[in-house]
């Protein structure tokens, strides 16, 4: 009789542990549906693309709190990973789609017309197709473009290296925002009656070996907001310092990485812009009417190490409004 029980205790303590497994496997399921779904694909992992990164998921948190599952995947550099990666956030149905660099954003919407895609750190969303406009998309693509300032930045370069003649650009024949930028950094070296001598690389093995005959015929360097090139900037910033070349970097990353100076666009912020812009979107807005921005605020960042190395002369009123690093920052 005492074993019956026994017996009936333990099957019932079994159906009991059974049932609240399940429960709570059912109540986790629960949670995770009710979250907000959203994946990150991000072309390369470098810091600028890191910051835009950083920005955009602490726009979101600040919103949201704990109400949004962040699925981050990085291709490595790699468009055909990108593009495996975005197939499989539209088959895992995501409420949204943060895309940073343009082979990232290019795969996605090559993937989806539907899913919300939101962009940070694409130069000419309008040249890649991506969107009609940047006053009104049109499709399922809006968020924050990384136009530097190119204009800006020839005119520092000027300031900094008088007496250059050559200016080199290094840029990744792959990426349609480097030809746009190598295109508008031509006509401004025009203007200030600089010569533009250019060099293609497809991988960052490519990059030393330009580097060793690219640099003999350049007075100074222009490192564009490129992604191969943006990870490959400290070597590149080591071998033109041991030349005595100075680089003038697109964004503030290049200079930490050991170029000279620049005045750029700041990634942190402009990822967060892109946070902000994916919360109406999961407010109700259409993507398609929500206008592309652009960041205002410029930086003026200056590698006071690398001026020393060099022997350059950084004038007072610069170096006073200027966000002053070291290299290796």
């Amino acid at each position: 009789m005492v074993g019956k029980n026994l017996f009936k205790k333990v099957a019932l303590f079994l159906v009991g542990v059974v049932f609240l497994v399940g429960c709570s496997g059912q109540t986790t399921s629960d949670n995770q549906k009710e979250k907000i779904q959203v994946g990150i694909s991000q072309i390369v992992e470098h810091p600028a693309l890191d910051a835009a990164r950083q920005g955009f998921e602490d726009a979101l948190e600040e919103e949201f709190s704990e109400k949004v599952n962040i699925d981050f995947q990085n291709a490595q550099g790699d468009i055909p990973t990108a593009q495996v990666i975005a197939k499989n956030f539209v088959s895992q149905k995501k409420d949204m789609i943060f895309a940073i660099a343009t082979p990232a954003v290019q795969a996605a919407f090559n993937a989806t017309k539907e899913i919300p895609i939101v962009m940070a750190a694409v130069t000419d969303p309008v040249r890649a197709e991506l969107v009609n406009s940047l006053e009104k998309p049109g499709t399922n693509v809006t968020g924050t473009i990384d136009m530097a300032p190119i204009d800006q930045q020839f005119q520092l370069l000027k300031t900094l290296i008088p007496n250059a003649k050559k200016v080199g650009i290094l840029y990744n024949t792959s990426e349609i925002n480097s030809e746009i930028q190598m295109e508008m950094a031509k006509k401004e070296a025009n203007k200030l009656g600089l010569e533009v001598i250019t060099s293609g690389v497809t991988n960052v093995n490519e990059v030393s070996q330009v580097l060793s005959s690219f640099l003999k015929d350049v007075d100074v360097l222009y490192t564009p907001t490129d992604n191969l090139v943006a990870s490959s900037i400290t070597l590149i910033t080591s071998e033109c310092t041991k030349k005595g070349i100075p680089v003038i970097g697109a964004e503030e990353a290049h200079v930490k990485g050991g170029a000279l100076a620049t005045e750029g666009i700041d990634y942190y912020k402009s990822g967060f812009e892109a946070g902000k812009i994916a919360i109406e979107i999961l407010k109700g807005r259409d993507p398609k009417d929500i206008a592309i921005s652009l960041a205002k605020d410029n930086q003026l960042v200056i590698n006071m190490d690398v001026a020393k190395k060099l022997n350059i002369q950084i004038p007072k009123d610069l170096q006073n409004k200027a966000q002053i690093v070291e290299s290796g920052e």
